[in-house]
């Protein structure tokens, strides 16, 4: 399972139930990486998308125990997110937000794909956890400098050398 996600550089990645940066290359880039894949969010992830939609070409699916939808996939608990994802192949997953979502989901996660805009917004009230701090965490990918809308950023990946094996009832996946 992979996370993705745009940062910048105290790992703030959104305010007020949306993202920090416009930046359209990015938002192009998030499409071509999970475009036919599964994604899986929160429920406020899914509120803050265009007409608070399903993204289109994706499977989506949404841990919430708020509401049920009709054009997506709801699972209440982590136990039947986990249920729901375990016949999935981990690649083809990826972990879309919100902040306290990423910062469960995140020790299971093989690889996370993070755009890094250079510069800080002081205005950002939610964070992804800052992979550089966490010792399972290694920078194996960095892309060179993109300046796009006033902004530099550039495209990393991160490994994580120990990412944790769900567990459902006495199941490993």
């Amino acid at each position: 399972m992979q996370a993705i996600v745009c940062v910048d550089q105290q790992w703030g990645i959104g305010k007020n139930n949306g993202l920090l940066f416009h930046l359209p290359s990015d938002l192009e880039y998030f499409k071509r990486i999970t475009l036919g894949k599964t994604i899986v969010m929160g429920g406020n992830t899914l509120l803050s998308l265009p007409k608070s939609k399903p993204l289109p070409g994706r499977t989506n699916i949404v841990l919430s125990d708020l509401f049920t939808r009709d054009d997506c996939t709801v699972c209440p608990n982590l136990e039947s997110l986990f249920q729901e994802l375990k016949n999935i192949p981990s690649k083809d997953i990826f972990i879309v937000g919100g902040a306290m979502f990423y910062k469960t989901m995140i020790d299971y996660c093989d690889y996370a794909f993070i755009t890094k805009v250079k510069t800080i917004c002081k205005d950002a009230t939610v964070f992804f956890p800052n992979l550089d701090n966490m010792p399972n965490w290694e920078l194996v990918e960095e892309n060179e400098l993109i300046e796009e809308n006033g902004f530099s950023f550039q495209y990393t990946i991160y490994k994580n050398n120990n990412a944790k094996v769900f567990h459902i009832g006495d199941e490993k996946c």
